[in-house]
């Protein structure tokens, strides 16, 4: 009898620790629903954006991408994101698809513009930028310095 119930207390130890480390987890990895308005994004290629990525503006978190759809006319790539409530964004803002660090990893950046006018909920930013791809720009370096070095 003795035993069981040690065995009973570990478990529950070994339990709450895993409970403990989820909640870290999730705190850390900050998936907890925030309100805000959605808005899209048309962009010729997401550049590896995913669901949940981030959506910064100045450098500070602002919101996260919800969703990503191709629109079957223009094939173009549209990037829904929720905004926060607090951050009002002018209607001449754009927006750009940003390499977090060259290890990977992408967030899509928001460059406010000067408008007095502001976005509303469903509003579509038309102002893009393409990421750049770091692969296609070696390319070029490589086969351009090796067509030169053939004359």
């Amino acid at each position: 009898m003795r035993r069981s119930t040690l065995e009973i207390v570990m478990g529950l130890v070994v339990l709450a620790g895993a409970a403990g480390f989820t909640a870290l987890v999730y705190q850390l990895a900050d998936l907890k629903t925030a309100n805000g308005y959605e808005i899209g994004a048309d962009f010729g290629t997401t550049g590896g954006l995913a669901v949940g990525d981030d959506v910064r503006l100045s450098g500070i978190k602002v919101g996260r991408i919800v969703s990503q759809s191709l629109d079957p006319v223009t094939y173009t790539a549209r990037i829904n994101m929720q905004i926060d409530n607090s951050v009002k964004l002018p209607e001449d803002s754009s927006a750009r698809i940003t390499a977090a660090s060259l290890l990977g990893g992408n967030f899509l950046e928001i460059l406010p513009g000067s408008s007095d006018d502001l976005l509303q909920a469903g509003a579509v930013i038309y102002d893009t930028r393409d990421p750049v791809s770091l692969s296609d720009l070696l390319g070029k370096f490589v086969f351009q310095n090796n067509d030169a070095g053939t004359r």
